[in-house]
C-alpha cells in the first residue's frame, strides 16, 4: 500500500505541475485538450475544474497513506475504483490527443490508475 500511495503522491504532484505550467502559459493550451481549445480563456476552466479534482484526489490519497486501511475500507475501495474509472477513461482520450498528450500525459494518467487500482485492491494496511 505504501507504494500505491508513494505512485498516488507522484501522479497527483505531476498533474497539478503540469496544470499550473498551462496557467503561467509555459505549456501552450493547445497542447492539451486535444487542441480543441480556440484560446486560453477557454481553456483556463477545464484546467481549473482539473486542478481541483487533483486536489481533492492528493488529499484522498493522504488519507490512504495516513489511516489504517481496514478502518475505512470499504470507502476507500469505492473511491479509489471512482478514480480507477476516471483516469481510465482520461488515459483512453490522451492517446486520441495532441503529440504532447499521447507521449506525456498518457504515461502521467497511467501512473494514476496504477496507483489508485492497487489501493483499490490491497488487501493489507499500511
Amino acid at each position: 500500500m505504501k507504494t500505491a500511495v508513494f505512485m498516488g503522491i507522484i501522479f497527483y504532484s505531476l498533474t497539478i505541475l503540469i496544470h499550473f505550467l498551462i496557467f503561467s502559459k509555459s505549456i501552450p493550451f493547445t497542447w492539451v485538450n486535444g487542441g480543441r481549445s480556440e484560446s486560453f480563456a477557454e481553456q483556463l476552466p477545464i484546467s481549473v475544474i482539473n486542478t481541483v479534482v487533483s486536489i481533492i484526489g492528493m488529499f484522498f490519497t493522504l488519507f490512504v497513506g495516513k489511516f489504517k486501511q481496514y478502518k475505512y475500507k470499504r470507502g476507500i475501495t469505492i473511491i479509489s475504483w471512482f478514480f480507477v474509472a476516471l483516469w481510465s477513461f482520461g488515459f483512453i482520450q490522451q492517446l486520441f490527443g495532441t503529440p504532447f498528450e499521447r507521449m506525456v500525459i498518457s504515461l502521467v494518467l497511467l501512473l494514476g490508475v496504477i496507483s489508485h487500482l492497487r489501493m483499490a485492491i490491497e488487501k493489507k494496511s499500511i
